[in-house]
């Protein structure tokens, strides 16, 4: 027999979840929120997961929601747990993540009386969430009618906004009453805000005017159709796209490795290779050399294609395009003219000089950091997604060629902090296999992204272990500082061995080049249980290495 929550405000929730079809629900355990636990598990329509910790439970959860481009619901006690969601909320703000969360707490009466768990809740995320909404208690007047109304709303905020809204659910005692029927709620209907895009008059005649047009794609995921534009826009050698590994577009035109082409800019070559347009397209990019270049240029336009974010990253911003970038070149290409312009001979140049000395390089590289990615570049299957985590690991993706189109990493506020869950989450809803690769510092700080008892077998990560945040090392500063080691380097001793034991994983650890390319040979093939690859780099001067190769690339 079914065992349900009593609580209307649960089963109104339950009910709506079903109606806009967000069936994945992220339950962290506890006692406050034990309704939502019981209701939703009880429920044959949503998958619910366990995930204790809550900080990794909100990375766990936009992981999920990432893979499947579909929102999700996460679930916690009230207090200091409603706390811990917070990086995974500012993470998919920034992102554009649906997360839909849900804090149970404490009636509205016992705030700041020092009940247990219990802290200012309501509208706790306000600066990073789409929206925040307070359910009334059950025995308040037109309850059922408000939190109707409250959570429609909520949730139509998330689908229409693509990020994290947050519900505040307080919850009277007792939170154990059960039923075995729940009532027949009303079909909902929907009133989801969908935007209109119409061009401009004045955007084609700009574009037509411009003889140095500039694309940069930063984070984002995988099109189909706008990489076909984009070769439309490129084949006549009309536009420069400049693109990074995360921004999942690839063609042989396309600019892949900005800092391989743009580390060592003079004052004279910003004014070079500065384009009159500049469109950027997606989010985050990863390349501060890029933002020096373009914030040094100071372009005479620079539209920004994006549905909800218009930031002013290069400090010229002229227009604001609130569309999909899809939608937008569909409607800009017939109107436009694609002649060839010296402005991308200038570039390509510039491109076929680096490019050679970046592959004699790579001949001569000693085992490092860098070799790593070499090699895993040219022995990664095409099928996978692969994830970097932040700091050196998707600094070194950006100068290799990978061959998936399915490239992520947290670079919406750019923290170790939920790598490993984030990848996790996305494996536990990927149809194929989903690689994490990794350092040392960003696998140990959350290591309980391993705490999940829902990993596919086939789920891969490579930790590349140089004993320490050697990105320090690599920026200029502190190197030149005390306190490096201890409070900035962080050197450590630790391997991942008994962790991978601990949670059930395969482990192989190696330390030199021949081995690494023969155990990648087989490590992405299916087996009974998920592997944790250890590549020690700690013996070597990995800064060394990577600051010779852009040296050598002058």
């Amino acid at each position: 027999m079914k065992q349900f929550s009593s609580k209307r405000s649960i089963q109104i929730l339950a009910h709506l979840l079903k109606e806009y079809e967000i069936f994945n629900v992220v339950i962290s355990p506890g006692s406050r929120n034990a309704p939502l636990a019981i209701h939703f598990s009880e429920t044959d329509e949503l998958n619910c997961y366990s995930i204790v910790d809550e900080r990794s439970a909100g990375f766990v959860g936009l992981g999920m929601a990432k893979s499947e481009k579909k929102p999700v619901a996460l679930t916690c006690t009230s207090g200091s747990a409603a706390a811990n969601y917070y990086p995974a909320i500012t993470e998919a703000f920034y992102q554009n993540i649906p997360m839909l969360i849900l804090t149970a707490d404490r009636p509205t009466d016992y705030v700041d009386i020092f009940d247990g768990q219990t802290i200012r809740q309501n509208a706790i995320y306000a600066q990073h969430s789409y929206g925040d909404f307070q359910l009334l208690e059950d025995d308040k007047e037109n309850a059922e009618e408000e939190n109707f109304s409250l959570i429609k709303k909520a949730i139509e905020l998330c689908i229409e906004k693509q990020g994290p809204v947050h519900i505040n659910i307080p919850l009277e005692e007792p939170l154990y009453q059960l039923v075995s029927e729940i009532p027949v709620f009303p079909t909902v209907e929907k009133t989801i805000q969908k935007k209109k895009y119409e061009l401009p008059s004045n955007l084609a005649a700009e574009w037509n005017l411009s003889k140095r047009i500039l694309i940069l794609v930063g984070t984002r995921d995988y099109s189909e159709e706008l990489e076909m534009q984009l070769t439309q826009l490129v084949k006549n050698h009309s536009v420069v796209v400049l693109t990074e590994a995360n921004s999942n577009l690839t063609h042989p035109k396309f600019f892949n490795h900005i800092d391989r082409y743009i580390f060592n800019f003079s004052e004279e070559d910003f004014k070079t290779y500065a384009p009159d347009l500049l469109i950027t397209i997606g989010q985050n990019v990863v390349s501060k050399k890029i933002k020096q270049f373009l914030r040094k240029a100071k372009p005479k336009n620079h539209w920004h294609i994006h549905e909800i974010w218009q930031p002013d990253t290069f400090f010229s911003l002229t227009e604001k395009i609130e569309t999909k970038p899809e939608v937008f070149f569909s409607k800009l290409l017939p109107f436009i003219t694609l002649e060839p312009q010296p402005y991308f001979n200038l570039w390509d140049v510039l491109r076929d000089k680096r490019d050679i000395k970046h592959e004699d390089y790579c001949l001569k590289a000693p085992f490092s950091d860098f070799k790593f990615f070499e090699i895993l570049a040219d022995k990664l299957p095409e099928t996978v997604n692969l994830h970097f985590s932040n700091s050196s690991a998707i600094r070194y993706a950006q100068l290799f060629e990978f061959k998936t189109n399915s490239i992520h990493c947290n670079r919406g506020t750019s923290g170790i902090d939920g790598c490993t869950s984030t990848a996790m989450g996305f494996a536990m809803k990927a149809k194929e296999q989903t690689v994490l690769v990794t350092g040392d510092v960003s696998f140990f700080y959350d290591i309980n992204g391993l705490w999940n008892n829902y990993i596919p077998p086939y789920t891969r990560i490579i930790v590349f272990n140089n004993g320490g945040g050697d990105i320090f090392k690599i920026i200029p500063g502190p190197s030149s500082t005390n306190a490096l080691e201890e409070f900035i380097l962080t050197k450590h001793h630790k391997n991942a061995e008994y962790l991978a034991k601990h949670f059930g994983f395969g482990y192989t650890k190696l330390d030199d080049e021949d081995t690494l390319s023969r155990v990648l040979d087989n490590f992405f093939k299916h087996d009974v249980k998920a592997k944790i690859l250890e590549v020690d780099t700690s013996a070597i001067e990995n800064s060394e290495v990577l600051k010779q190769y852009f040296e050598f690339l002058k």
